[in-house]
């Protein structure tokens, strides 16, 4: 399906959604990049705390001479923090849908280890993922930091991790970060602070999807808004209309009524028992958890069987 039909279909439906994907054009990445240094913002700092304390032992559990692959690269600060421990990688391989963010990122990453072989691949990898040829013998690592599995729904999630073990030989590894379940207020917070980043963000895929589709979606015509779903355990963020209002996608009028909202993003948490789980149908078995000091965030090692 064509990204521009994934809006007019999303836009059109009841309730109306975007794909999350579609958050990171230029000023989305950067957006982006200030929430993640946002004091409420927990996910990086707790995750960055976990790489550089217990990066010694993921280096060990990587391996030497590895090819490693990071879907959803971005920046790539978070394999730059761990880059140092890896003991002779053989290849960095990141995939971003933002091509102008992953090249500035990915030529700045050569630059400082320039003996490192660095494949940037500017794909939508949640459709597909073209993977390295990597020859027989030579393990490889998918490193999947950011907690960016929690955007999935449950049947997503297991989905895209089936399909990263079809590309994975019998012990391979998956290096997968994710949030974990914590006090609702925190939550809500890191999603919603208190001087508008997140929400100039949310707002902001509303320009974004000007790239694919003709729209008069006007992004001062919405509030941002984020919830905790406890049912599902994940925090939901949502566009909520000001007012009653009628908009154009491609052609296509779209009528919002006041309080109507556009679902733009689940970041769906964790705990132990569902990570194992989640491993135990996609084809891995976890070796190693760790946690930052307060247990709010997990990265976790998987070995492909």
């Amino acid at each position: 399906m064509r990204v521009a039909d994934e809006i007019i279909q999303g836009l059109t439906a009841r309730p109306r959604t975007l794909p999350p994907k579609l958050f990171y054009d230029e000023l989305g990445s950067t957006l982006f990049g200030a929430i993640t240094k946002l004091p409420w913002y927990t996910p990086t700092r707790c995750e960055e705390e976990v790489l550089r304390v217990r990066a010694a032992d993921l280096g060990a559990a990587i391996g030497p001479g590895a090819v490693i692959v990071e879907p959803g690269a971005g920046l790539c600060e978070k394999f730059a923090w761990i880059l140092p421990a890896l003991e002779q990688p053989r290849a960095f391989v990141p995939m971003d849908i933002d091509g102008d963010t992953l090249r500035i990122a990915a030529g700045r990453l050569q630059r400082a280890f320039p003996s490192l072989a660095v494949d940037p691949r500017v794909v939508d990898f949640t459709r597909d993922l073209p993977w390295p040829d990597v020859d027989a013998g030579v393990r490889q690592v998918v490193f999947y930091p950011g907690s960016t599995l929690g955007n999935l729904d449950h049947a997503a999630a297991e989905a895209f991790l089936r399909k990263l073990a079809s590309h994975l030989r019998p012990g391979d590894k998956l290096v997968l970060g994710v949030d974990l379940v914590k006090p609702e207020p925190v939550l809500v917070e890191a999603y919603d602070d208190p001087i508008g980043v997140t929400a100039a963000f949310n707002r902001n895929i509303l320009v974004a999807i000007r790239q694919h589709v003709e729209t008069d979606l006007d992004p001062r015509h919405f509030d941002h808004r984020a919830v905790w779903n406890p049912e599902v355990a994940r925090i939901e963020m949502h566009l909520v209309a000001r007012t009653a209002h009628r908009a154009h996608v491609e052609g296509h009028a779209i009528d919002f009524a006041e309080g109507e909202s556009i679902h733009t993003e689940s970041s769906h948490k964790y705990d132990r028992d569902r990570l194992e789980a989640l491993a135990a149908v996609t084809g891995f078995e976890p070796e190693v958890l760790w946690t930052d000091h307060k247990g709010w965030f997990a990265v976790t090692v998987w070995r492909r069987t």
